[in-house]
């Protein structure tokens, strides 16, 4: 018998509860319309917000990086792997979020386990939302700090955690900015305020603000006026911005700090020129072409609307993520693969990313869709829907 022979017994497990998934396999670009396992869909999928991961100034960005720069940097930031334009794209993303400095990581969740245990660590309270994102409860775990989770965006449970945290040496307040699962939006002007009277640090992952929220997608500080205000900004590269990467807005003591202490940073290569020129041709776009934010919450808000018209539980969502929340895990995947042979790719979400009873399909419309994509794909939905009992 082999070491990891137990691994068949909780994958047989899986097929049993019916959460066994295979990946499903792209054939071309990311897009609103994609080819997914040979089938042409609607993609209600992507996190490509701004229908950027395909954009031809995108793609001739990255070409141009190749060209000029190579295709890989051989080497981390601290030794030779910094180029002019890796400090380019960190200057423009600290203007576009409105703090002195930003450092990129390679991803949005290295950032959190990079940030969190540089900051805080052995007497220090880390005082968290209970639905934050894994990489947040990863860093948490890293820094050896005592974690206490707050009731979902309740700010009297929030008080009453920071108080009871006053003897530790250090507070650290972490929410993310929209919460990936459920789609609603941390209430953070109460947050800050609750930081600033406690002597907290205030820490925000923006991964499904970035690009959402605020003008122009800068996130949800900008998007409720605390800039300034907010000690710790997490964004990614990964999402609207359609390329690759994390990164970290905050002063410059921060950034100078993490150059010197943030593992990731420290110990794995930096950014292929080609994922750098790309998402500096991103940001410019951002910035220059408002009517892509607009298109992508005009379209939010007319699918949002025919979905619960039709009856479906969406839950408390704010933003483009909207779930449809139907029980069981196994139920969700079941209303996943049939969606799928109707022309739709929603993604089954079960436990333990979700609570067992909250099985899901997580919806995103993206400002690449058309009018008539969403309208396909309601199609669908009240199609399966009905056929699964879960809609009048």
């Amino acid at each position: 018998m082999g070491a990891l022979d137990f691994l068949d017994q909780e994958l047989k497990q899986l097929r049993a509860d019916g959460l066994f998934r295979t990946n499903r396999v792209l054939a071309g670009p990311q897009g609103a319309r994609a080819v997914i396992d040979g089938q042409e869909v609607v993609n209600l999928s992507s996190n490509d917000y701004l229908g950027l991961a395909n954009d031809s100034r995108l793609k001739e960005a990255a070409i141009a990086g190749v060209r000029d720069w190579g295709a890989g940097t051989a080497a981390v930031r601290t030794i030779i792997g910094t180029m002019a334009i890796h400090e380019e794209l960190e200057r423009k993303l600290a203007a576009f979020k409105h703090t002195e400095a930003a450092i990129v990581f390679q991803s949005g969740f290295t950032c959190n386990s990079g940030v969190v245990p540089t900051i805080v660590g052995e007497g220090d309270t880390i005082i968290s939302d209970e639905l934050n994102h894994a990489s947040i409860i990863d860093g948490a775990r890293l820094s050896r700090a005592q974690i206490v989770r707050y009731r979902h965006r309740d700010l009297d449970d929030l008080e009453a955690k920071l108080k009871e945290a006053q003897s530790s040496r250090r507070r650290l307040v972490v929410t993310d900015g929209v919460f990936s699962m459920d789609g609603d939006i941390a209430p953070l002007p109460g947050i800050v305020a609750l930081c600033q009277r406690y002597g907290a640090i205030s820490y925000v992952d923006d991964a499904h603000a970035s690009g959402v929220l605020g003008e122009a997608g800068r996130g949800s500080v900008h998007h409720f006026h605390l800039d300034g205000q907010v000690d710790v900004q997490v964004g990614t590269l990964s999402k609207a911005v359609g390329v690759l990467g994390g990164y970290v807005a905050s002063n410059r003591a921060l950034i100078d700090w993490l150059v010197h202490r943030g593992r990731p940073f420290l110990f794995s290569t930096s950014h292929p020129p080609a994922v750098t020129m790309a998402c500096i041709r991103a940001l410019e776009i951002m910035e220059s072409e408002p009517e892509r934010h607009r298109r992508l919450w005009s379209n939010t808000a007319y699918f949002k609307a025919k979905l619960e018209d039709l009856g479906f539980d969406c839950g408390h969502s704010e933003t483009p993520i909207t779930p449809v929340i139907v029980g069981e895990g196994a139920r969700a995947m079941e209303m996943s693969d049939r969606l799928m042979k109707e022309g739709v790719f929603a993604q089954g979400i079960a436990y333990p990313t979700v609570a067992k009873d909250k099985g899901r399909l997580r919806t995103i419309v993206t400002a690449g869709h058309s009018e008539s994509d969403l309208d396909e794909a309601v199609t669908a939905f009240a199609k399966v829907g009905r056929e699964m009992g879960l809609i009048p």
